[in-house]
């Protein structure tokens, strides 16, 4: 019997490469990139753009994970439903992940917390405190209807990834705060993690298994910064700054109007646009655009038919309440309700105080530019060169005039101009008091 050793060797070199090939790609499948973007601060538009932008990098490089590190004290409601809609509906597994120490998701980011496929926090954490409120004249609590429809929005999102619901509206319903630890015992998140790499070490132990697939991750992590759209838009949808850009705009436009120049309606048209922008993306207040309005119809009846400020300080008071019912966002951090009162009411009754003057100046100033020719010579002074039966002439700020009076009048008498008919000044003799 003749040994032939072909076959055998090619078996053994098929062997070789498909487990070579099976260990390359469980390699691949252990070290693959994962895209990590970061929510620190307010949550804003600013924020939407750069998480936008971590899933359209994450799909483009087929990641095998997305990992959100949370420390936010809340933010805009519309910004906080996109992101939170983004999250439910990826392809792309998403953690979210309370870290570093120090550290909390409140308010709007409780239910950026629980949206993830996978939720962790590192011990030090908090999580919760996401009763909504209302910016007026302090901290108030807003209508029911608010806090139903809130609370109804975290109990789907808990729903929907299998936490417990209960304790989601408590968020909401109670204003219900949790530690990491109380979190994860009351099975509100997956995992607790002191790190990254702790995180991912337990999620592979795991082996947790999403749409069919187990999660893998680890290898190098893709940092997204933020990109300089989401910085300038985070700057305009800042509450405060949208605010005092809507001031300016409005009284630009109104100083413009009165007294027209490049300068005032370019300032106050870029200020309004940029104003709306950042207010397009806040919740907006009817009754504030109300007193605004009110404000604005003050100050313009002002300028028609001055009262000496009354309507001025009318005006200025409708503007700075209505500036304060403006915003309407219920999630904003509790910090950020307690400064925005005294910081708009200040820079409003400033502002407002200010443009009123210039603006009562200018029209002042306006009225008496329309005084020329003889109407400009009333209650000046001049000295009668010839005068007789009624009329005469005299020499009235360096000019010769025809004057009448019902007075008798000498040459070089001292008179002062009291009205005017035509090219006639009406005179009378001046007394020694004036």
């Amino acid at each position: 019997m003749k040994f032939c050793p072909v076959p055998f060797s090619s078996a053994l070199i098929l062997r070789a490469l498909l487990i070579l090939s099976i260990l390359v790609h469980l390699s691949s499948v252990a070290l693959a990139d994962i895209v990590e973007v970061e929510i620190k601060g307010e949550i804003n538009e600013g924020t939407v753009i750069t998480v936008e932008k971590a899933f359209k990098i994450a799909e483009e490089k087929n990641v095998n994970a997305i990992l959100v590190i949370i420390n936010t004290p809340g933010g805009l409601v519309s910004s906080t439903e996109k992101i939170v809609s983004m999250i439910l509906n990826s392809k792309i597994p998403v953690i979210t992940y309370v870290y570093p120490h120090g550290s909390f998701s409140a308010s709007a980011g409780s239910f950026i917390l629980l949206s993830g496929h996978i939720a962790a926090m590192s011990n030090g954490t908090s999580v919760g405190a996401a009763t909504p409120v209302a910016v007026g004249l302090g901290v108030e609590s807003v209508e029911n209807k608010t806090v139903n429809y809130i609370a109804s929005y975290a109990r789907g999102i808990a729903e929907k990834r299998g936490r417990p619901s209960d304790i989601a509206e408590k968020f909401v319903t109670e204003s219900l705060s949790l530690t990491a630890k109380e979190a994860y015992r009351l099975k509100v998140i997956d995992f607790l993690a002191d790190s990254k790499e702790e995180l991912f070490y337990k999620i592979n132990k795991e082996e947790i298994e999403i749409d069919g697939r187990i999660v893998r991750v680890g290898g190098d992590v893709i940092r997204i910064d933020e990109p300089v759209q989401a910085k300038i838009l985070s700057l305009l949808t800042n509450p405060q700054v949208a605010t005092i850009l809507f001031l300016i705009g409005l009284y630009g436009l109104i100083f413009g109007l009165t007294s027209p120049g490049i300068l005032p309606e370019t300032v106050g048209a870029i200020s309004l646009i940029l104003s709306l922008v950042g207010l397009g993306a806040i919740g907006i207040n009817t009754l504030g655009i109300l007193l605004i309005v009110a404000g604005v119809i003050f100050l313009i009846a002002e300028l028609l038919t001055p009262t000496y400020g009354v309507l001025g300080g009318a005006s200025v008071i409708s503007i700075v309440l209505g500036t304060l019912f403006l915003i309407n966002e219920p999630l904003m951090p509790k910090g950020f309700y307690n400064s925005f009162t005294m910081f708009v009411a200040g820079v409003g009754i400033g502002l407002g105080v200010l443009m009123t003057f210039l603006l009562i100046k200018v029209v002042q100033l306006k009225r008496e530019r329309k005084k020329v020719g003889g109407e400009a010579l009333i209650g000046e002074k001049g000295t009668v060169i010839d005068f007789e039966s009624g009329e005469g002439l005299a020499k009235v700020r360096g000019e010769i005039w025809k004057i009448t009076s019902e007075e008798d009048l000498w040459k070089g008498d001292e008179i002062i101009v009291y009205a005017r008919n035509g090219l006639i000044l009406k005179v009378r003799k001046l007394k020694k008091e004036e």
